[in-house]
């Protein structure tokens, strides 16, 4: 077969993969794959064709399979991939069409100009170590870069700071984490335009330390990595740690509230697949955080005054009501517990809010609105 479909190349993930030929174009039919976990949605995958371009077929349907098992997959509408060329840039591919099959279920189809050799596919914008560099250099050594650590699989666990403070400083102090879920790149994109916003601010940003891959294995290996075995990484914050990243992370923020005066703990998130109704937060739930809740409104009131209609749902402050597979704190709940101290998680759609069909540049405005909201309450 003319065409190749390989996920070998950076977070890649595909699965049950079939190529066929159809008159003017070539079909390749594929699906997400869990990597061990109950929930699936991200994919991440290349295609190649091999010798010369078929002129008698000049287009691609993709079609995937099984969305109904896909976390959130079940709108296809909403289900808004992209795709990379040899341009280099990431592009999103027009609404998906349903296709039923004769028992009920239905695939998922999008028909593309595919001109170049090589075309890469992606459930969303990805975002990595590269997407990271390029923030650091951008912001001219703004951010200090140290590693805390290392995951479960020896990868380097990177915090980034603008500042180290002093021992028992009253200096404000945020603590930011992203990709406890790995494949929720939204919440990546959004925390680098905060990041280059607070930059922007220089010593007037409070000290904020981050850390940008929480879950930085299932990242690089293409997971989805919501409610994956042997634990959910954002259930894994009780006073005994569940996984050994949230370990690392637990020690680092009693080191940076040793260092600063703790006020906020906020983690960037991405909702299930078909959410397009605007970005909102789920708060710490009032009836295990009372005087936390109140604090956090403080903050979610100024991220939302600061946060333009088009991005931010109207139904902002939530809180999580919906069924777990597990009983331990997450970690909001984790760091008000511990530090008496506002937090909540920011949840962003994939592909787009109400009409607006989502691009980086939003993700990273929406970023921006929040650093100024920050810097608002703080």
């Amino acid at each position: 077969m003319p065409l190749e479909v390989s996920a070998s190349v950076p977070y890649g993930n595909v699965a049950d993969v079939q190529i066929a030929k159809r008159p003017g174009e070539y079909e390749v039919s594929f699906a997400a794959h869990p990597h061990g976990g109950p929930e699936c949605l991200w994919f991440c995958f290349r295609i190649r064709r091999a010798g010369v371009r078929d002129p008698e077929r000049s287009r691609l349907r993709l079609v995937l399979k099984y969305s109904e098992n896909m976390l959130g997959g079940n709108n296809p509408a909403t289900l808004r991939p992209v795709a990379r060329g040899l341009n280099g840039r990431w592009e999103r591919l027009a609404p998906g069409s349903a296709e039923p099959l004769p028992d009920g279920r239905r695939n998922v189809v999008w028909n593309l100009e595919a001109p170049d050799p090589i075309l890469d596919i992606a459930f969303c914008y990805p975002y990595g170590p590269p997407e990271l560099a390029a923030l650091l250099e951008d912001c001219g050594g703004y951010w200090h870069s140290d590693t805390i650590g290392v995951s479960p699989n020896g990868r380097p666990i990177v915090r980034l700071s603008n500042r180290y403070g002093e021992p028992e400083s009253t200096e404000p102090g945020l603590y930011l984490v992203s990709r406890q879920h790995s494949a929720e790149t939204t919440g990546s994109w959004v925390l680098d335009g905060l990041l280059r916003e607070l930059a922007a601010h220089g010593d007037a940003a409070p000290l904020v330390w981050v850390i940008p891959f929480a879950n930085m294995d299932g990242v690089m290996q293409g997971d989805y990595g919501k409610d994956n075995f042997p634990y959910d990484l954002n259930r894994a914050w009780g006073p005994v740690p569940m996984r050994h990243e949230s370990l690392l992370i637990q020690r680092d923020m009693q080191r940076w509230a040793r260092r600063c005066s703790p006020l906020l703990a906020a983690d960037f998130h991405s909702p299930g697949g078909c959410e397009s109704d605007g970005i909102y937060c789920f708060l710490v739930h009032p009836k295990h955080c009372p005087e936390q809740y109140d604090q956090t409104l403080k903050w979610t009131g100024a991220v939302r005054s600061a946060m333009a209609d088009e991005y931010a749902s109207d139904n902002f402050e939530r809180t999580a009501d919906y069924a777990s597979r597990w009983e331990t704190p997450n970690f909001t709940r984790g760091a008000a517990d511990t530090f008496q101290i506002a937090a909540f998680s920011m949840e962003t759609p994939y592909g787009q809010s109400r009409d607006l069909v989502l691009t980086t540049e939003h993700y990273r405005e929406a970023g921006a609105q929040t650093a100024r909201g920050f810097l608002a309450a703080g």
